[in-house]
């Protein structure tokens, strides 16, 4: 079957329209994914010393026992 390969979606027009005259919404939207995604390594070393060093929890901790 044949793909129409000229095809772009009104919304697909809208976006490149809109990002075409808002540059700065381009560079807003990587600061936000850094911000929340892309984070630094963790260290497995710490992470395993500090799953060692917490305290198990009671099953029902309002208990008086």
């Amino acid at each position: 079957m044949f793909k129409n390969t000229q095809y772009v979606s009104d919304f697909t027009q809208f976006m490149q329209g809109y990002l075409g005259d808002n540059p700065e919404v381009a560079q807003g939207q990587l600061e936000g994914r850094a911000l929340l995604w892309d984070k630094a390594p963790l260290d497995l070393d710490e992470c395993s010393r500090s799953a060692e060093s917490k305290v198990q929890q009671k099953p029902y901790p309002y208990q008086a026992d």
